[in-house]
């Protein structure tokens, strides 16, 4: 016969345990995960603990104790945060200081010079040594030619002869041209990436040996020759205005009112004219008998005459500011069968 007294466990009973125990131990894990993360303000409030000080304006989270032999990772935020310049789209006005140059101006805007003297043809007339202190020049926003729209013109034939793609004019977010209807009213300047102009500035003729006589030029003949090889024709080396580029074919060294200026070779001098003679002012050119040329322009002196024997290192005269000049400088070129080449070529290192 069964034994009707003997206990009977009830699976309910087990249960309820077991659902017990899984309570506490998830109450413990989220007591030390608690413990381990809890908010700045709460560690703050814990007695004996205290965060480092904070000036003005600057957030500090206070340390957060680890338990012993546990490593841990800590990490500052930094916010660095880069604004991308936007780019220009409109022509600005710059006014011309002392100092300034074509090229240096060029440069500020990162721009090339020939841009900045296409923008002001009224202004500079095609030639860089135009440019004088209070000038207002206009400086587009990039490379390329700012042209003023005149009646007949479309963008196939503006685009045509200046060297540039219809599509850039059309394009060109300053330039606010509808799409839908893209008529340009004459008058309007708009902006022609990547265009190009003709050059317009006007160079001194070469003058030879064997060039025809006339004002200040004569036909000279033989006489000394260079040696192919040139020195400075200033005690300065280094550059006071324009570098060589398109529209400026010399450098532009630095020279005092008044400073010698010396024959970088040997030859003879083929001019030595005082005026204007084409924005040069005072000029002395001389022919080294060896396909070189070189001119020194903007004198205040003249110390050479026309058909004279010179040497390598001889004076010549003293630098200026006559002609089309901005300031006292040597303007210097070296020719090579009548093309004027970058000075920088030849010349020894500064």
């Amino acid at each position: 016969m069964k034994n009707l007294l003997k206990p009977v466990q009830s699976p309910h009973l087990f249960n309820g345990i077991s659902w017990g125990a899984t309570a506490l131990i998830v109450i413990v894990s989220l007591g030390f995960t608690y413990f381990r993360l809890r908010p700045a303000a709460a560690v703050a409030a814990l007695p004996g603990e205290t965060g480092p000080a904070s000036g003005a304006g600057s957030v500090s989270l206070p340390a957060v104790p680890v338990a012993a032999g546990v490593d841990a990772i800590t990490r500052q935020v930094s916010l660095d945060i880069e604004i991308p310049e936007r780019p220009r789209y409109d022509v600005i006005e710059y006014t011309v200081g002392r100092g300034d140059s074509l090229l240096k101006i060029a440069a500020d805007f990162d721009l090339e010079p020939e841009t900045i003297l296409w923008a002001n043809a009224d202004t500079l007339a095609g030639d860089p040594h135009s440019i004088r202190i209070g000038q207002v020049l206009r400086i587009p926003p990039v490379d390329g030619v700012y042209y003023e729209w005149q009646e007949g013109d479309t963008l196939e034939s503006v685009a045509e002869e200046l060297e540039a793609d219809p599509e850039q004019i059309l394009a060109w977010p300053g330039n606010s041209i509808d799409l839908g209807n893209p008529v340009v009213t004459p008058g309007t300047y708009v902006m022609v990436p990547g265009g190009q102009r003709a050059s317009v500035a006007i160079y001194l003729p070469n003058v030879t040996t064997d060039s025809a006589g006339g004002a200040g030029v004569s036909a000279c003949g033989g006489g000394a020759t260079g040696t192919g090889f040139f020195v400075w024709p200033a005690n300065n080396h280094f550059l006071s205005g324009n570098d060589f580029w398109g529209e400026h074919q010399g450098i532009d060294i630095a020279a005092n009112e008044g400073a010698p200026v010396f024959a970088a070779d040997s030859g003879v001098v083929t001019m030595s004219s005082l005026g204007w003679n084409f924005g040069y002012g005072n000029v002395v050119q001389i022919d080294h008998g060896n396909g070189f040329l070189t001119v020194y322009a903007h004198l205040s002196v003249i110390n050479v005459g026309v058909c004279q024997n010179i040497y390598q290192g001889q004076l010549v005269g003293a630098s200026g500011n006559t002609g089309n000049s901005f300031g006292a400088h040597l303007h210097f070129e070296i020719r090579i069968g009548g093309a004027r080449v970058n000075p920088w070529g030849y010349l020894p290192p500064p």
